[in-house]
């Protein structure tokens, strides 16, 4: 098994880079989402590795050989497509084995090799069956399933999930973590838009805009620390509430007025340099509770009432031009449209970013 480096990767289409020296170091056995927005990267990123696309500038090493111009059979990668690839006309046990047969293993590993892989994924029931008489989840176990029989030093996954409706979704997500558990040592680099995939399966998550690394770290250290406004606002759903503002006092617990003249104690520090310069405060939507007293952060209009059985959402308006503010309270709350409200938040979940959208750190 392997972990990989790239040092300096460029991508370019003619005269047009869409990635930007980008440098990364994976650990073997690490799980890694590239996350981010459509057209950021992260799939052109999955196929340079994979080799299905051609590096322009930089160095990929993987297990410390340097790969660019060595073809994608002779990498030791697997890697398994959102559009599944399965061959309709061969069985499960077929597609499983293509691969191994192509390779000249022997008969008797490729069988000790599917049945593994079939047991691993809970597909032993159904090697007799064409993909036809499959469903979307299960098809795309025999898609991951192709990949484990290759040994591979890294497995990639290209938004493998997305083809699926919720319920599959939630299970095949459950199984490629199952299949992360019992393969240690095994580097696995995922692609995915969902946040929900990246939060759970990662172990640190890449998240990618316009062909440049915005910021890798663990998923929940990119939650309550984000590095800018980009990660802050494409973490977490709903996205974190920005609210325009103005740095009125420096120091270890800087001071900002908000849209409407409200002024709140951050708890973060800002250099003296910065008084009086415009910020951006935010503050996740999660992180809003209801004030019935006179200590609150902002207060506005409920426009809108979103009832989601487990928490109730609701949409704000009087503070900022255009978009509510947008708060995520716990079962079902009574508030309707048209009520006046407050809201509160403990110091430690406040965020600011200066002009540029950089975070200043708690």
């Amino acid at each position: 098994m392997a972990g990989l480096l790239l040092k300096g990767l460029k991508k370019s289409y003619g005269a047009v880079e869409v990635i930007h020296g980008v440098d990364l170091v994976i650990e073997q056995g690490e799980f890694i989402v590239f996350v981010g927005p459509s057209g950021c990267g992260k799939s052109t990123l999955l196929r340079m590795i994979a080799g299905l696309e051609e590096i322009s500038g930089g160095t990929l090493e993987i297990d410390g050989m340097v790969v660019n111009d060595v073809p994608p059979s002779k990498r030791g990668i697997a890697m398994v497509f959102q559009s599944y690839a399965l061959y309709p006309h061969m069985t499960v046990y077929d597609n499983m084995a293509f691969g191994m047969r192509i390779a000249k293993e022997t008969n008797e590993e490729i069988d000790r090799r599917v049945r593994a892989a079939a047991d691993i994924l809970q597909l032993g029931p159904y090697l007799d069956r064409l993909p036809k008489a499959l469903s979307g989840g299960q098809r795309q176990r025999v898609a991951i399933g192709r990949a484990i029989c290759r040994n591979p030093k890294v497995f990639l996954f290209d938004e493998p999930l997305s083809n699926l409706d919720a319920a599959l979704r939630v299970a095949t997500r459950i199984e490629i973590s199952k299949l992360n558990e019992s393969m240690p040592e095994t580097t696995m680099i995922y692609v995915t838009h969902d946040q929900v995939e990246a939060m759970t399966l990662a172990d640190r998550i890449v998240v990618l805009s316009g062909g440049y690394i915005e910021q890798v770290g663990p998923p929940m250290e990119l939650y309550s620390r984000p590095a800018n406004l980009f990660v802050a606002q494409f973490i977490g759903s709903p996205a974190m509430n920005i609210i325009p503002a103005t740095i009125e006092k420096t120091g270890d617990s800087a001071a900002v007025s908000l849209a409407g003249g409200k002024q709140v104690n951050t708890g973060i520090a800002v250099p003296a340099s910065e008084k009086g310069k415009k910020a951006s405060f935010g503050v996740r939507p999660e992180d809003l509770s209801i004030s019935t007293g006179d200590d609150f952060l902002f207060e506005g209009t409920v426009s809108l009432v979103e009832h989601l059985g487990e928490v109730t959402l609701l949409y704000v308006e009087g503070l900022t031009e255009g978009e509510p503010i947008i708060s995520k309270l716990s079962g079902h709350q009574t508030i309707g449209r048209g009520d006046k409200v407050r809201f509160q938040a403990e110091r430690e979940k406040l965020h600011l970013f200066d002009a540029n959208g950089k975070t200043y750190r708690k």
